[in-house]
């Protein structure tokens, strides 16, 4: 391995590691009703993706999969000011994955998945988020399933690696 692809792959493991550690100084700085998006900018970087509202509110994603375990979704006004703040990918908001919703509702719910896997002998498709469990040692998953022939929810839940 040459040295500049050395380095590259040495500055997007410790980008991926650091990440987190940045949220956790910057979130705490950003105030509903007062921080502006060119703040929220300057601290978080550009968003992964923007939905836009038809209210003429923005939300910006910030989702730190596949590697992390959190997903933010910030809320604007129409003046350009955070109106809510969240991190959605926990289990008071899981509830929210009901039967019938399309992909682009489960996307703004949830932000980008970690992983998107076709299961063409069950008929169904399924997004899965790495997610914070009850024990640290064991690796969690938030899976919402969606039906290949509606393209709708089908169903949504929870899914626990046991680590040894």
């Amino acid at each position: 391995m040459r040295l500049p692809r050395l380095f590259a792959v040495i500055l997007a493991a410790l980008s991926g590691a650091l990440l987190p550690a940045c949220d956790i100084v910057n979130l705490p700085e950003i105030k509903v009703g007062v921080t502006a998006q060119s703040e929220v900018k300057r601290r978080m970087g550009e968003p992964g993706f923007v939905h836009h509202d038809a209210d003429g509110s923005v939300v910006w994603e910030y989702s730190r999969q596949p590697a992390g375990r959190t997903c933010y979704m910030i809320r604007f006004d129409r003046q350009g000011i955070v109106s809510e703040m969240a991190q959605v990918l926990s289990p008071p908001y899981f509830s929210r994955a009901t039967p019938g919703l399309t992909p682009d509702e489960i996307r703004r719910l949830f932000g980008q998945p970690a992983r998107r896997q076709v299961f063409e002998n069950l008929n169904e498709e399924v997004w899965e988020w790495r997610v914070e469990g009850e024990n640290p040692l064991d690796d969690s998953y938030f899976n919402v399933y969606f039906s290949l022939d509606e393209g709708r929810v089908k169903k949504s839940g929870l899914r626990i690696e046991h680590k040894a």
